[in-house]
C-alpha cells in the first residue's frame, strides 16, 4: 500500500490483521514512529545551517527506505543499507519513486561502514538495542549520530541483569525512569566513541512512546572526549523519601544512608549526567518544523518542552509527590510556578504531564507549594 509522509510517497508492506505496528511478514514498517521521522527531519535540515558541509546521510537500517526517503528530499546524499534483501529492493524503488538520487545497497551496515565510511550523519535505528552497531558508526562518522533504542526496559532497569550487560552499567527501576533508561543510554554511547578518541555530545534527546532517540554531535580530538568523559557519575537514590543526589567520576562513593531520612540508598552508574540536549538546538529544531509533517503539533510541543527543560540528572513525579504528602495534586503549571517564585529552578519534563526538574530537594517542594494545598 501507498503511504504518505511529509511530502514523500513510499509504498509499505499491508499491515497484518490485528498488528498494530504496522508491519507485514516480510520488510517492517512502523507509523507510529512518524514523529521521530519528523523530528529527525527537523533536526537534519537544523544542522545543515549549524554544519553546512554535513551532506551524506547512511540510513543504516533502512526497512521500507522512508528515513532515507525524507532525507533525500531535503538534499542529503543518500545511502540506504539493510540486511534483507527485499527491503533493499523495496527501498530502491521508493528513492526512485520520490525521484531521490540515492542508493539503497543489500549490505552488513557495520561492514559497510568500515568499507565505505565515513558519512556525515549515520542513523541507527534498529529494532532493540544500537549497541551491535554503534561502534562502527562512532568509528566511522564524521558529524552527527542518531540513536533509537527500543529495549526500554533494561535500559531504565526493570530487566536490570538484561540492562548490565548490554550497556555495561547499573541501571535502576525508578520513577524518573524514562530519564534514567536516556542517561544509561547516553552513557554507554560516550563511552563508546571514547574509545575511537572522539567525543559524542548529546545535541536533542527525547523519550517518546517506549522508546529513546539521541543525536549525538562528534569532535574527533581525544582531550574533547576525556571532557565528555567527566561528564559521567552516578545517582544514589531513595526510595523511602525520594531524596536523590548525583556525583561525577567513574569511580562511586555512595553514603552509608539517606541524609534525609536513614534509609539505605540505591546506586545507578555510570550514566550521562551531563546535558542531554542543546536548548539553543532544540529552538532551531522546533523552526524546521514543518505543516506538512504528520506529527507537527506533537513536534513543536515536545521540541518547546525540550527547549525550555532544566539540565538535571532525574525528574519527579509531582503526583507520586503528592502522594507521599498526603495532599491533592495541583495543576501543574501552579506547582512549577510556586517553585520559581521560591527562587528555584523548575520546569515540566517532556516524558509526560505530571514530571518536572527542579534544582529543590523534596523538602523545599514541600515548603514552596505549601499555600497550593
Amino acid at each position: 500500500m501507498l503511504v504518505s509522509e511529509g511530502g514523500a510517497e513510499i509504498e509499505v508492506p499491508e499491515a497484518r490483521d490485528g498488528a498494530s505496528d504496522g508491519s507485514g511478514d516480510g520488510v517492517f514498517f512502523n507509523p507510529t514512529q512518524e514523529l521521530n521521522r519528523d523530528v529527525t527531519v527537523a533536526v537534519l535540515r537544523a544542522y545543515r545551517d549549524r554544519d553546512p558541509r554535513a551532506s551524506s546521510y547512511l540510513d543504516a537500517m533502512a526497512a521500507s527506505g522512508i528515513r532515507g526517503v525524507r532525507a533525500g528530499l531535503d538534499g542529503y546524499d543518500v545511502t540506504c543499507a539493510d540486511v534483507d534483501s527485499e527491503a533493499v529492493d523495496l527501498a530502491r524503488e521508493n528513492l526512485a519513486r520520490n525521484d531521490v538520487a540515492g542508493e539503497a545497497v543489500h549490505r552488513d551496515v557495520n561492514a559497510l561502514l568500515h568499507d565505505e565510511g565515513p558519512f556525515d550523519v549515520v542513523d541507527v535505528d534498529p529494532f532493540g538495542t544500537p549497541i551491535p552497531f554503534v561502534d562502527s558508526a562512532f568509528a566511522n562518522t564524521r558529524d552527527l549520530v542518531c540513536v533509537t533504542a527500543t529495549d526500554t526496559a533494561p535500559l531504565c532497569g526493570a530487566h536490570l541483569n538484561s540492562g548490565v550487560r548490554k550497556y555495561a552499567t547499573v541501571p535502576q527501576n525508578t520513577e524518573y525512569h524514562a530519564e534514567m533508561g536516556l542517561r544509561v543510554l547516553v552513557s554507554a554511547l560516550v563511552r563508546t566513541a571514547a574509545r575511537y578518541d572522539t567525543a559524542a555530545v548529546p545535541i536533542l534527546s527525547h523519550v517518546t512512546r517506549h522508546y529513546a532517540r539521541t543525536y549525538l554531535e562528534l569532535d574527533h580530538r581525544a582531550t574533547s572526549a576525556d571532557a565528555a568523559v567527566d561528564e559521567l557519575g552516578y545517582v544514589h537514590h531513595c526510595d523511602d523519601c525520594l531524596h536523590r543526589v548525583s556525583e561525577r567520576g567513574l569511580v562511586a562513593h555512595p553514603p552509608e544512608e539517606c541524609p534525609h531520612c536513614g534509609a539505605s540508598l540505591r546506586t545507578a552508574g555510570p550514566i550521562w549526567l551531563g546535558p542531554v540536549r542543546d536548548a539553543e538546538f532544540a529552538r532551531a529544531v522546533r523552526e524546521e518544523v514543518t505543516d506538512d509533517m504528520g506529527e507537527a503539533k506533537a513536534a513543536r510541543s515536545l521540541l518547546e518542552t525540550l527547549e525550555h527543560e532544566i539540565e538535571a540528572p532525574t525528574h519527579y513525579d509531582q503526583h507520586k509527590l503528592c502522594k507521599r504528602w498526603g495532599v491533592p495534586a495541583p495543576g501543574m503549571d501552579d506547582f512549577v510556578a510556586a517553585l520559581e517564585d521560591a527562587g528555584y529552578e523548575a520546569a515540566r519534563a517532556h516524558y509526560h504531564g505530571t514530571a518536572l526538574k527542579t534544582s529543590a530537594t523534596v523538602a523545599e517542594m514541600r515548603t514552596a507549594t505549601e499555600d497550593l494545598f
